[in-house]
């Protein structure tokens, strides 16, 4: 399903939720890299499922991967066989799938008779990530409905960016009495990042 924002929308909503602080981070390849980096988790944590068809050649182990794949869920080849293993049609032991740098790998390869007997295309579920596309909304593969939790982790890459910035100079916020707050960077990106979590989890 098509999302309904681009990266440039989200980029201005971070700049504008950084406040002054989005003056540190003036580079839009700053965001760009901090949206990234929460794009990435957010998969991690929330991935897509999508189905995926392979055609199956009998003695060929490799296959090439879907371009957004992340993580094998699940396969529906053969799962409807009801054959009992004593059964002379049944197929025998069915590949398990490993992800190989830009192909799965089936081991063993499916032989002649598995494709004879289960047909030759191998469907199956697998984790996806998301896209931002950089100005067409309806290429976004992220939905509506994800918008806050990326942007609340985009903001906290934001803070650890800025916390590693000022790693040699290190600021302390006090207010008007001169007590120290939990406003440095480095507090924040947890406080954030733990809000995040806990969103994901509800």
């Amino acid at each position: 399903m098509s999302g309904s924002l681009s990266r440039a929308d989200i980029r201005a909503d971070l700049k504008d939720s950084l406040h002054d602080a989005a003056s540190v981070l003036a580079d839009p390849a700053d965001f760009d890299r901090c949206l990234a980096a929460a794009l990435a988790h957010l998969a991690e944590v929330l991935p897509r499922t999508l189905a995926a068809t392979l055609t199956l050649s009998a003695g060929v182990s490799e296959y090439p991967v879907p371009a957004d794949y992340l993580r094998f869920k699940m396969a529906l080849w053969g799962r409807a066989n009801t054959v009992q293993p004593w059964d002379k049609a049944h197929p025998g032991r069915l590949p398990d799938i490993y992800h190989v740098e830009d192909v799965l790998l089936m081991v063993p390869a499916p032989s002649a008779m598995q494709i004879g007997l289960l047909g030759s295309d191998y469907r199956f579920y697998y984790f996806a990530g998301y896209t931002l596309d950089e100005t067409v909304a309806a290429n976004t593969t992220l939905p509506e409905s994800l918008r806050g939790l990326l942007l609340l982790r985009a903001q906290a890459e934001c803070c650890k960016e800025l916390a590693m910035r000022n790693v040699s100079k290190p600021v302390t916020m006090r207010d008007a009495g001169g007590q120290p707050k939990n406003g440095t960077p480095s507090h924040l990106y947890k406080v954030l990042l733990d809000e995040f979590m806990v969103r994901v989890a509800a």
